[in-house]
């Protein structure tokens, strides 16, 4: 940083900042205690619920107490207690392997970065000035301690991501039997426990993230003291460590989830003419499980990933800024306020579904989920005009590779972050138009299943591509205003914008997984097709959030990657990133195709795994006589072992193309190469994301 932005920095920030450090030390670490208490509270009234069995009778049979509401068989009863228990050990037992996988390579990946880091200074141990020309400059840290604390940040994040994501399949394991009970009592019964489960994940993840990032901050500042530069990007391993860790969360979740779901399909569906989540169907118990294992558990180490890495990003970009130099703690815990804020919002959002407008019908799920999106970005963007006022300063200035210094002022931040939270709503609704069966795009895909295979197809491809076409408008709008009010600290709060309702986002994400579980044990179970007709309604709607969810993560992706990117090209000492330079072009075609080898790789890997469970479900039709007749069970752990074992043995190489190809490109072909890399990769993975995603979440809706 110059001498005149060092000089002018005590000035802009002397008494500008309204309010003080000692209020936001207290506010923050206070917002997410809060969330956790609320995360409680709905974990208590779910629990409410019960799901409990007595003691043997003279019938030798243990039987489940039943709360009023009807269904007295106590057999039937004690069908949803043993279901729930095969889903939740199923879970458990995939979770705990692969964190055992991935406690081996974050522990091999955590010295890699130590070694990394610490080389770039032969790692030494004193501290030197900054700036050399100046006369009373600060001490900078060295290297060592930078690369050591940088590794304990990368252990942290991969740890509190793991621990999100073991959470909320626990959650959603705890409450997808108590759903289906509920649909006993109705509709608004049924939805008020899947959604409040929803909401547990949804404040756990976003308060605990918070919680551990900000003690970690100021843990970290013990040692490091003035030098804000170098605690910042030791802060910064928070965020990839939980990136890491949604890699491969979501590679192998999903895998998993999708091996069981084609073996269980094709087979069951399609061979044996039975319903889908038939208790004959021998992958029904793993088809659940994946349903927590990848769209809870991946899916919310992989929002975790989003939130942590946009708020590391922010945090690095303003360390190097005049609020940096200034070491202004309230202005450089703008992007924690923004979460901090955001858990107060999303939490009188929730209270809306829950307390106030209680859904009393089937056809008022779906508009309940869509206002939860509405009210909660309304009231994030009062919170964020207040916190843009109160926390920063009226003006301060942001350091851009081979340009001037950018001057900014508060307001122009209040703009960059409420851009990304609208353009994260106008994701979540096209979205949502795309994978409604209520819009003519699904009702579309299914007419043209009466053609054939071929037509549905290609129907759904091309709403795939159409789906793009708004979703990148909206985030092109979102950065080209960011960018040119602040920079690449606008882009990475446009990022934390978009993930500000993160809680109420994973809220009815989670709330998906839940009702699809919740129906399928009531199918297993052979409850009725009254309460199947509420859980199916429900699971409906649930496809729709899924989807919403994948968008909202899409979005914010690509915003944080573009933060990265910024942070990354401004360290490197970058100053143009010239995509007609030899090695830049050629970075930037190889990037382009990196998305295309990795979902070669992914979908391989889901084809190989389904080839085993399709064969082992045929096997057992088969060979298990009575199967069919159900008077005998099938082997369920059998087809839960090979989606097990097939989606860790597989995740491996797609992890390791993602994790190795920066370092390779940037070591050998340069930090030129590397950044065309990265921007080739960013452009192309979005596209090809955000229309995979829509497709699927139409078929979804067209077959289920």
């Amino acid at each position: 940083m110059d001498g005149t932005m060092a000089a002018s920095a005590g000035e802009m920030l002397k008494s500008d900042t309204l309010l003080s450090p000692v209020v936001v030390q207290i506010f923050i670490p206070a917002c997410a205690v809060v969330g956790i208490a609320f995360a409680i509270l709905q974990w208590s009234i779910v629990a409410k619920v019960q799901v409990k069995r007595t003691e043997n009778d003279a019938t030798g049979y243990n039987h489940m107490l039943a709360d009023e509401g009807g269904l007295e068989d106590p057999s039937v009863l004690n069908k949803v207690a043993e279901i729930q228990d095969a889903i939740s050990m199923g879970a458990v037992s995939f979770l705990t392997t692969e964190y055992w996988y991935l406690a081996i390579f974050m522990g091999l990946f955590t010295f890699i970065i130590f070694l990394f880091l610490g080389s770039v200074d032969k790692f030494g141990r004193k501290w030197t000035p900054c700036d050399p020309a100046a006369p009373e400059g600060k001490m900078c840290a060295p290297s060592i301690a930078v690369a050591g604390f940088s590794a304990l940040a990368f252990a942290l994040g991969a740890l509190t991501s793991t621990l999100s994501g073991y959470l909320g399949m626990k959650i959603a394991t705890y409450a997808n039997a108590r759903t289906t009970l509920q649909a006993r009592k109705g509709i608004g019964a049924a939805f008020s426990v899947a959604f409040r489960a929803g909401s547990v994940m949804g404040f756990l993840l976003t308060a605990n993230g918070l919680l551990v990032l900000y003690l970690a901050i100021l843990g970290f500042k013990q040692y490091f003291g003035d030098d804000w530069v170098g605690l910042y990007e030791s802060i910064a391993g928070y965020g990839l460590g939980g990136s890491s860790v949604a890699l491969f969360g979501r590679v192998g979740g999903g895998i998993y989830t999708k091996a069981a779901d084609v073996g269980a399909d094709l087979v069951g569906k399609v061979e044996q003419n039975i319903p889908e989540d038939d208790p004959r169907n021998p992958a029904v118990i793993a088809d659940n499980v994946g349903d927590n294992v990848g769209d809870i558990a991946g899916m919310g180490a992989d929002l975790f990933g989003s939130f942590a890495e946009s708020t590391c990003a922010a945090l690095v970009i303003s360390s190097l800024s005049s609020m940096g130099t200034a070491r202004d703690f309230a202005a450089m815990s703008f992007p924690l306020m923004i979460t901090a804020v955001g858990i107060i919002a999303c939490i009188v959002t929730t209270l809306v579904a829950t307390d106030i407008q209680v859904v009393g019908s089937i056809k008022e799920i779906e508009p309940s989920l869509k206002r939860q999106l509405l009210i909660s970005s309304v009231l994030m963007t009062f919170g964020i005009l207040a916190v843009s006022f109160l926390c920063l300063p009226s003006k301060f200035e942001i350091i851009v590779a081979g340009e001037p210094n950018k001057v900014v002022k508060n307001w122009y931040m209040f703009f960059c972050v409420a851009a990304g939270l609208w353009a994260g709503l106008v994701i979540g609704y096209v979205t949502e138009y795309f994978t409604s069966h209520q819009y003519s795009p699904v009702r579309d895909v299914a007419d043209a299943c009466r053609t054939g295979a071929a037509t549905n197809i290609i129907f759904g491809l091309a709403l795939g591509y159409r789906s793009v076409i708004v979703p990148v408008f909206a985030i092109a709008c979102a950065v080209y205003l960011s960018y040119s009010l602040a920079a690449m600290y606008g882009i990475a709060c446009a990022a934390l914008g978009m993930l500000s309702t993160l809680s109420t986002c994973l809220a009815i994400d989670a709330y998906g997984p839940i009702s699809d579980n919740a129906g399928g044990i009531a199918e297993m179970a052979e409850l009725g097709p009254a309460i199947r007709e509420k859980t199916d309604a429900l699971d409906s709607a649930g496809n729709t959030t899924a989807a919403i969810g994948k968008g909202f993560a899409i979005g914010s992706a690509a915003l944080v990657s573009l933060a990265l990117f910024g942070a990354y090209v401004n360290r490197a000492e970058i100053e143009q990133v010239n995509v007609i330079a030899p090695r830049e072009f050629v970075g930037l075609i190889v990037g382009a195709m990196l998305p295309y080898w990795f979902s070669a790789m992914t979908m391989k890997s889901v084809g190989k795994a389904a080839l085993a469970m399709v064969e082992e479900v045929r096997r057992q039709f088969s060979t298990i006589e009575g199967l069919m007749e159900g008077t005998v069970k099938p082997d369920y752990k059998k087809c839960v072992t090979i989606s097990t074992d097939a989606s860790l043995k597989e995740m491996v190489a797609p992890g390791c193309l993602v994790m190795l190809t920066p370092i390779i490109a940037g070591f050998f072909f340069g930090v030129d190469t590397l950044a065309g890399v990265l921007a080739g990769a960013l452009v192309s993975g979005v596209q090809m994301a955000i229309s995979a995603s829509n497709t699927g979440g139409a078929w979804s809706r067209d077959f289920s």
